[in-house]
């Protein structure tokens, strides 16, 4: 077992234990989420890690080191470090047109006005790139799919038969993408939506390898990340939290039972953006990765320059804030800039937060994870609570880590 000692990796270990006593005394002991897993390293050195409270509370298990994770748009980063894996094998540009690969896409129009057969629409000003894709300022939407977020090409969606039931293969999938408008064009707005899937299929697309395998190949097997993949085998079955969401009288309801999950099926159409199941070691290699300069156990296996790019904000200078149809997000958009598949604060003050220059994301069951490049530390937090913006767990968390940490300055 790894050794935990925060005072090797520069923090007071007992204002670091107030992870823990926050996290019982306000979540779990109010039953407000089942159980929990935490992990913060800096450096390489393990300052804290810690598995409470329940994994399935009508079976009565404990949330353990190795649970397995419905870890949802925590995929994003996975997908979009894939796909940039290709583009340092020369096989695309990020200004690259989409319908370069997809030719179906030369036909995409932007919503003007109206909706069904009364919208109004007009040609794009710009062509929608892969950059586009992987910073989400490429048009599309979550196509109604997001709790409480309603855009007026969402029902156009429908119309073109594109569901997330995973009935369609990823081909057939985009190809039902190119029926749907834009919302705005190109690279002027940010709204989330379903790019980051359209990313999993030029994976397959320019690799000519399933995603699945691609991900098997050279990230997983690579980062020792034997636990994730798009479906839990039931040879792990014991090891597969249940995931909830809150009822009206603010208590936990199941919301997917692991022993019926539809995770216990192989994928049609394995989702790059939102798929994945792990375990908290498993991403905790990943963060390692990015921590390294996309270095791991000898490995080099994404560059250097290129996580750099993937890094950096990718909106023109502006801020989410500034750019975002709609909010989503469990903590304000203010101050935060996005690259290709991840948040960073680009501005402390303006964010009300700290740890500026990191980069993170979080998924639909209040996973989160963040990477602070400057400090070399990165932290993870698993639980499965349906929506992740129920509570911010994410704010608590950085300000309980970084309120932790002992001497020096950020670089």
């Amino acid at each position: 077992m790894t050794p935990i000692d925060p005072e090797a990796a520069g923090f007071c270990a007992h204002k670091l234990s107030r992870l823990d006593t926050h996290l019982e005394e306000h979540y779990l002991g109010a039953q407000k989420i089942p159980g929990y897993a935490v992990k913060v390293v800096r450096r390489g050195v393990v300052a804290h890690c810690s598995a409470k409270g329940s994994m399935d509370l009508a079976r009565a298990k404990p949330l353990r080191d190795d649970t397995i994770f419905r870890i949802y748009s925590m995929s994003k980063p996975v997908t979009s470090v894939a796909l940039m894996m290709l583009f340092e094998e020369g096989r695309f540009q990020l200004t690259d047109p989409v319908y370069k690969f997809i030719p179906s896409w030369r036909k995409h129009q932007v919503w003007v006005e109206g909706q069904g057969e009364a919208m109004v629409t007009r040609s794009p000003s710009t062509p929608l790139t892969i950059q586009h894709l992987l910073c989400h300022t490429s048009g599309l939407t979550y196509g109604g799919f997001l709790p409480g977020l309603e855009l007026p090409v969402d029902p156009a969606y429908a119309a073109a038969g594109i569901s997330r039931a995973g009935t369609d293969t990823l081909e057939q999938f985009v190809q039902k993408l190119s029926e749907v408008p834009l919302l705005y064009d190109p690279g002027s707005q940010w709204s989330y939506s379903l790019a980051t899937d359209v990313c999993g299929y030029l994976v397959e697309l320019l690799s000519g390898r399933p995603l699945g395998d691609f991900l098997s190949e050279r990230l997983f097997g690579p980062l020792d990340m034997s636990d994730t993949g798009f479906h839990v085998p039931r040879s792990k079955l014991d090891r597969f939290a249940a995931c909830y969401e809150r009822a009206l009288d603010k208590s936990l309801r199941l919301q997917d039972d692991p022993v019926s999950s539809r995770y216990l099926t192989p994928p049609k159409a394995p989702s790059g953006a939102g798929g994945l199941v792990g375990t908290m070691q498993d991403y905790a290699h990943f963060c390692e990765m990015l921590v390294q300069n996309g270095h791991f156990r000898g490995r080099q296996l994404i560059g250097r320059p290129t996580l750099e790019l993937m890094t950096r904000n990718h909106l023109g200078g502006a801020s989410l804030a500034q750019m975002a149809v709609g909010g989503f997000s469990e903590t304000s958009n203010e101050g935060v800039g996005f690259g290709l598949g991840f948040a960073s604060t680009m501005d402390a003050a303006a964010s009300g937060t700290v740890g500026e220059g990191d980069l993170y994301w979080g998924g639909l069951a209040s996973t989160l994870f963040w990477v602070d490049p400057v400090e070399e530390l990165y932290a993870l937090f698993m639980t499965q609570l349906i929506p992740s913006s129920t509570f911010n767990f994410r704010g608590q968390i950085k300000n309980i880590v970084y309120g932790a940490l002992t001497g020096g300055s950020r670089a």
